[in-house]
């Protein structure tokens, strides 16, 4: 990795320890110095591996509902739950919950981009550049599809390809033992 890149990277990496992801307020929902402004969202613009906003891994899929965050739900197998999010991060994230609480929030927009800067539209090439030795480009099992998987503890950003185009076209965090075992996998149904 470049010096230059490595100094960013360290940079970014020290910011994001410094700054929660969750901070409230107009100042957290403003675009970062240079990016382009995100036309009708006001959202914190970081989704990390402990989620984003109201939509923490590990949240009650009940609770969510009662505060009025959760639009609609589809049930799966398995005792999975997909749901879409209400207010600024309508249409944003994709959220997906496993006995009741939330293991996967997913975008394939750009904000929101992770604590190092990743997010969709980037190439995989890009995000080497950006996570150095912490990412690594892996392939599912059956070996038709790959992905950017940077681990933090037991926790996984997964930044899976675009079906179209080169480079990133999804991008989910959440605990390991789900969105990188359903990536290698697939669903469990």
């Amino acid at each position: 990795m470049k010096r230059q890149s490595l100094l960013l990277t360290i940079a970014l990496l020290t910011l994001g320890t410094l700054v929660p992801a969750t901070v409230a307020g107009p100042a957290a929902a403003a675009a970062p110095v240079g990016a382009t402004p995100t036309a009708g969202h006001q959202h914190p613009q970081v989704l990390g591996v402990g989620g984003a906003g109201a939509y923490r891994i590990g949240a009650s899929l009940a609770a969510l509902t009662a505060a009025g965050h959760i639009d609609w739900t589809a049930s799966s197998c398995g005792g999975v739950v997909h749901a879409g999010a209400t207010g600024s991060w309508a249409g944003v994230i994709l959220l997906a919950f496993r006995d009741g609480r939330l293991v996967e929030v997913g975008t394939a927009t750009a904000p929101p981009h992770s604590p190092a800067g990743a997010s969709v539209g980037m190439s995989f090439a890009e995000l080497e550049d950006i996570y150095g030795r912490r990412g690594s480009l892996i392939r599912n099992d059956a070996g038709d599809a790959e992905a950017y998987l940077v681990r933090v503890g037991s926790r996984v950003e997964l930044f899976t390809g675009h079906p179209i185009r080169p480079g990133v076209g999804y991008f989910q965090v959440g605990p390991a033992s789900f969105v990188e075992r359903n990536f290698r996998q697939g669903t469990a149904c």
